[in-house]
């Protein structure tokens, strides 16, 4: 009883921060390699339709996306790199122009598409800037292409599928804290490094499980709460300093494992010596 209880709680500690059966629900994540110039980049979309193909036409600075759909009301997001596409976008949903809504920051532009009709749709992305910022005098061997995409450290998967979107409040501020605090560290930067390689070990399924069972999705966002509001407390930590990264983190771990671990099996084992 004692171990089954342990591994719950391990599972719900773990759904920090870091994207299938179609439904009804945001959740199928498709990562599209777009090569151009000899250069790589990721477009990822987050939707309840797949994308069966794409192409990317570099003359006309146009990304199509090739859409399948078994639902009549279809929502998505696309993550598309500011440096392969930007400026003013332009987009059309089966040959007629569309208005989905944009949001950017520095390096991404977050597109979320709500459109309604079942079955194949085409999505064309067109932009006024092709490649910016990157250095093109300078062309990579077709043996070693670099990868010229911004570095997102990674999405926060199961944050994601427990808001609903990459662009819920609670997620944007676990990537601020990520980005802007943690990274800006050596001890931060090994220490996600680290994480992430046990993080995406698992996240993954745990998302599904979010996905298909909307009690356990409750479940999972009852429990982030205070994880997420403890996290908070690295907004005040003087990112210069090694010595108050390292000490709020530590704090920080002792804060959660009291919070999941130490409170849980105290009252447990009241409740036990009761009766």
């Amino acid at each position: 009883m004692k171990s089954k209880l342990f591994i719950s709680f391990l599972l719900l500690l773990v759904v920090t921060p870091a994207f299938g059966a179609l439904s009804d629900k945001t959740g199928l994540v498709n990562r599209l390699d777009v090569k151009t110039d000899g250069y790589v980049f990721e477009v990822e979309t987050v939707a309840n339709f797949d994308i069966q193909d794409f192409n990317f036409d570099a003359e006309q600075k146009r990304l199509t996306l090739y859409i399948s759909s078994g639902l009549e009301n279809n929502l998505g997001e696309v993550y598309l790199p500011q440096n392969l596409l930007s400026g003013n976008l332009t987009f059309y949903l089966n040959g007629e122009e569309y208005s989905p809504t944009i949001k950017v920051n520095d390096n991404i532009s977050f597109i979320t598409l709500n459109f309604t009709g079942s079955g194949n749709n085409t999505l064309a992305i067109i932009g006024t800037d092709y490649l910016h910022m990157v250095n093109k005098t300078s062309i990579p061997t077709e043996n070693k292409l670099p990868t010229e995409m911004p570095d997102k450290g990674g999405g926060c998967l199961i944050a994601t599928a427990t808001y609903g979107s990459e662009l819920a409040p609670q997620v944007q501020q676990l990537r601020e804290l990520r980005d802007n605090s943690l990274l800006h560290t050596e001890s931060g930067k090994s220490f996600m490094s680290s994480f992430n390689d046990f993080y995406y070990s698992f996240s993954p399924t745990i998302a599904d499980w979010e996905r298909e069972n909307p009690v356990f999705k409750e479940i999972v966002k009852i429990t982030l709460t205070p994880m997420i509001s403890s996290l908070s407390i690295l907004n005040y930590v003087d990112m210069d300093s090694e010595v108050s990264v390292l000490g709020y983190g530590i704090s920080l771990i002792m804060l959660n494992v009291g919070m999941y671990f130490v409170a849980p099996g105290i009252v447990i084992r009241t409740i036990r010596k009761k009766f």
